[in-house]
């Protein structure tokens, strides 16, 4: 199969870049809807099955974490392979991605068929709690085939640059399960009254749905690779490769898992309300996180298929494009936070004392939003370069460094309010931190590649010496 040039490297970035991430935006954004329509509609039943979901939700970042973590690494080198024409190693990639997320699927079969108990004993003593939490997440994990397939396919769509119908795949599987939520949890339509299983059961249906409308476009249109069913088999060396960038990514995001539930177990000891609204606020920050999560998903093959060109100039434009956009949302989504806070979290039918915990908590948490975003935005520019272990020093030090230590230090002075001052605290931090990884990026990966230009011109006009010193640089 021949590759003829592809878009990432002829249209202009500013272009190209919103072309790529806009529809990426649009379909995260309905995600981010139907996060905040799911816990609104399980609050209508009460606030202890609101908290399970939020004692849930480490599990189930973590079982997102892996699914989008090796989508990372296949992203990576399918965009590579792309910019440098080769079709095979690109076919090789995504069928050996695909045999990755069902690998992945088993680990989350196994958890939900036997350790949900367990997990939700380690956090509270609540009977109500550990009931409505087992059944919510037994189901989400037992059909958790639909989340890994749906995220290895989209990353499929997205590595070669077709971000639409990315965005038609999420918000179908989106749009369904907000359909469903209130059928299934009220048993309206005729359909059993399920309460908070219905609420899990909408969620596996929605993401099977989105999974197999993926594979659908990928096998119908997606032209620059081959997914067959016999060549869904190991190779190691792919395997190798695809690691190399997705475990640091794995474990980044993974990170977020640990801290959520150490910071949910430090919350539960002043009052299961302010475990509530930590899950509230989760579901809330989505809103304003995954534009700039879709952002970094436009980004990414963009700047891989360039470094695959070495065409220096376009990866810089799309850095830098990447960040003015990334603070633009961030600071609208600033805005909106601290100006209603109150009307954000009546959505969710908040007591007095959930407002109480509440309205602080998110104009705290939210000052940070500005910083994250920038490192946000690098933390994938270091994936995009194959340097995941920067992203992982990145999170580590963020989230188990400071984000954690610190929130257990503020809960020491017996106020739950001083707790969110942490998250500001640990975005200074990790700002810090990218600002240096991103210059250790541009003269390592992005300056070098002046170099190689000249070595190329040099050799395509058998010239010993550049005649025009600094011409290169």
């Amino acid at each position: 199969m021949q590759i003829t040039e592809n878009k990432m490297g002829v249209m202009p970035i500013k272009r190209l870049l919103i072309s790529m991430s806009l529809p990426i935006m649009a379909s995260m954004l309905v995600q981010a809807l139907y996060n905040v329509v799911d816990s609104i509609f399980v609050a209508q039943i009460n606030e202890n099955a609101l908290t399970a979901v939020s004692l849930a939700f480490p599990i189930q970042n973590l079982m997102i974490a892996i699914a989008v973590g090796t989508g990372v690494g296949i992203n990576s080198l399918l965009s590579r392979a792309l910019g440098e024409k080769n079709s095979k190693r690109a076919s090789d990639v995504a069928n050996n991605g695909i045999l990755l997320g069902l690998l992945g699927y088993i680990i989350f079969l196994i958890f939900g068929l036997f350790f949900s108990r367990s997990y939700f004993a380690s956090q509270t003593q609540d009977a109500e709690i550990i009931e409505y939490g087992v059944t919510y997440l037994s189901i989400v994990c037992i059909g958790s085939i639909g989340v890994f397939m749906q995220v290895i396919f989209e990353r499929l769509l997205q590595s070669t640059g077709n971000t639409f119908h990315t965005m038609i795949t999420q918000g179908t599987g989106a749009i369904i399960n907000i359909i469903l939520d209130p059928i299934l949890i009220f048993g309206l339509l005729g359909a059993p009254k399920m309460g908070i299983a219905g609420a899990a059961v909408a969620t596996v249906i929605g993401q099977i749905v989105a999974a197999i409308l993926a594979l659908v476009f990928n096998i119908t249109l997606n032209k620059d690779i081959s997914i067959q069913t016999e060549s869904i088999r190991p190779n190691f060396k792919v395997i190798k490769d695809i690691y190399a960038i997705s475990i640091p990514s794995i474990i980044m995001l993974s990170i977020t898992s640990i801290t959520t539930y150490g910071i949910n177990n430090i919350l539960i000891n002043f009052t299961a309300t302010a475990t509530a609204v930590y899950g509230v606020y989760f579901k809330l920050q989505s809103f304003v996180f995954m534009p700039v999560f879709g952002l970094n998903n436009g980004m990414v093959p963009i700047i891989g298929y360039n470094y695959g060109a070495k065409n220096k100039d376009r990866i810089i434009e799309t850095i830098k494009l990447s960040i003015i956009y990334a603070v633009v949302i961030m600071t609208i989504g600033l805005t909106i936070i601290q100006v209603f806070p109150e009307k954000l979290l009546m959505l969710f039918n908040a007591s007095e004392d959930m407002l109480s915990i509440g309205v602080p908590a998110l104009r705290i948490i939210s000052l940070s939003y500005i910083f994250a975003g920038i490192s946000i935005v690098s933390s994938s520019v270091f994936q995009a370069f194959g340097n995941g272990v920067l992203s992982l020093l990145s999170a580590i030090t963020r989230q188990l460094v400071v984000l954690l230590p610190v929130a257990y230090g503020l809960s020491l002075m017996g106020n739950v309010n001083y707790i969110w001052w942490s998250y500001p605290i640990a975005e200074i931090i990790a700002l810090i931190l990218s600002i240096i990884f991103l210059k250790y990026i541009y003269d390592n990966k992005i300056l070098p590649l002046n170099s190689e230009e000249c070595i190329s011109t040099m050799i395509e006009k058998k010239e010993k010496t550049i005649t025009e010193p600094g011409s290169c640089i």
